[in-house]
């Protein structure tokens, strides 16, 4: 999920070389904490979240297919 993340945010962002994606994984929940750079952190969000939203539903649809759970955390 780490790789599927990684390839997302970097074609939205304008500084991909300081996307950073930390994977915390459980037994059935797997955290994944975003950083990239301020300029950027507007382009990951979205309008009204819309942007973050829909990485949240793609992430959730590739966690159910492993039987696991994702969450997504924006970090600034």
């Amino acid at each position: 999920m780490r790789e599927l993340l990684h390839h997302m945010v970097k074609e939205l962002v304008d500084h991909p070389d300081e996307v950073e994606i930390e994977e915390m994984t459980g037994d059935k929940v797997t955290t994944l904490e975003l950083r990239v750079a301020q300029d950027d952190l507007g382009k990951v969000i979205g309008r009204r979240g819309r942007t973050a939203g829909a990485m949240r539903v793609i992430l959730s649809a590739a966690a159910t297919k492993q039987k696991k759970r994702a969450v997504l955390e924006i970090l600034d």
